[in-house]
């Protein structure tokens, strides 16, 4: 029993390092995200950052120090040296007072431009796809025709009820966008009808619409009934109550039992500054090894998989695999 059990974790560790050599296990998409969640609101960048069982996932983590989804794919493949000499050269841009430390203000100050730049790489891709022409201008028509498949002009659509909403919805943004009003989208116009909620120009159309789905008596406001909507009958009560104090506590800013503007605007647009000030706090607490509130460059190096990651991240995480299997026999 004991030769098959050994032969067993030798077949899987063989696979498991295979796949290491083969591809990391990390994911980073350069999609643009417009999902939203649950409750209606715009997906923060650190939506996938903890999973619903509280799991911890480090690809948002490489993410905000990058600034790029395809650089953070490319650290998975580089060699612990390599990706230490890399980080190295970013601690010597991301260092604003040049003493080899890096407080709080620089590390906030350098993922808020990674959030800037995620935002542009996404954008810029999903431009690439879509422009037909290669003209680095998006037309109204070539957008329908890459997102919702539809090669006709606009007179000529015929609705099938699933898409008309959403249409109007991307219409109403696209109007917002178009600065100049020429009817097609410039890089920077592109940017923001692709990500909105960065944008303050977008978000009148943001709350306008919001209010259109949630405020069913037309008072302009949502209170904690028209919140929850229809969720309500998909949960329990124990849920509801975890609802009703986070309306009460957190959105509900005057106290009034109901949203209205800019706490609508709260609720629906995530903050990048506060979610910003949370990585930061979660990287202190993994790398601040003597708890003086500063990082220095060799405690940020002595953790750079938690920062940027290389192939020993993705290394730990089959040893890791293996040693739960082993257990688990």
């Amino acid at each position: 029993m004991k030769n098959e059990i050994r032969t067993s974790l030798i077949f899987v560790a063989i696979y498991l390092f295979q796949g290491a050599s083969a591809g990391v296990m990390h994911s980073h998409t350069n999609e643009i995200n417009k999902e939203r969640e649950e409750d209606g609101a715009y997906s923060p960048k650190d939506h996938g950052h903890f999973d619903d069982s509280g799991e911890h996932h480090s690809e948002f983590d490489h993410e905000a120090i990058l600034g790029s989804h395809r650089e953070a794919e490319e650290y998975d493949h580089l060699p612990p040296d390599e990706s230490k000499a890399r980080l190295r050269i970013l601690l010597g841009q991301m260092d604003l007072t040049k003493d080899e430390t890096i407080d709080r203000r620089e590390l906030k100050a350098w993922i808020l431009r990674s959030f800037r730049k995620l935002s542009e790489e996404e954008a810029s891709d999903r431009l690439e796809d879509a422009d037909e022409n290669g003209d680095s201008i998006i037309s109204w028509q070539e957008y329908l025709s890459d997102t919702y498949g539809i090669d006709k002009s606009e007179e000529a659509i015929q609705f099938d009820g699933d898409n008309d909403h959403l249409i109007e919805d991307d219409k109403a943004l696209w109007k917002a966008a178009d600065a100049d009003g020429d009817g097609s989208l410039s890089k920077n116009e592109w940017l923001s009808f692709s990500h909105p909620e960065e944008h303050p120009a977008m978000l009148p159309v943001i709350l306008k619409q919001t209010l259109r789905d949630k405020d069913k008596d037309g008072d302009e406001a949502v209170s904690f009934q028209e919140f929850v909507g229809e969720r309500a009958q998909e949960h329990d009560k124990e849920w509801l109550v975890l609802e009703k104090e986070k309306f009460d506590r957190e959105l509900d800013k005057n106290a009034d039992g109901r949203l209205t503007g800019n706490e609508i605007l709260s609720w629906v647009v995530p903050s990048n500054d506060e979610i910003a000030d949370e990585e930061v706090d979660h990287l202190f607490v993994s790398s601040d090894d003597d708890h003086d509130d500063l990082l220095s460059f060799e405690e940020i190096l002595e953790h750079y998989e938690v920062f940027v990651g290389s192939e020993a991240t993705d290394y730990g995480d089959h040893l890791h695999n293996i040693h739960n299997f082993k257990d688990e026999l």
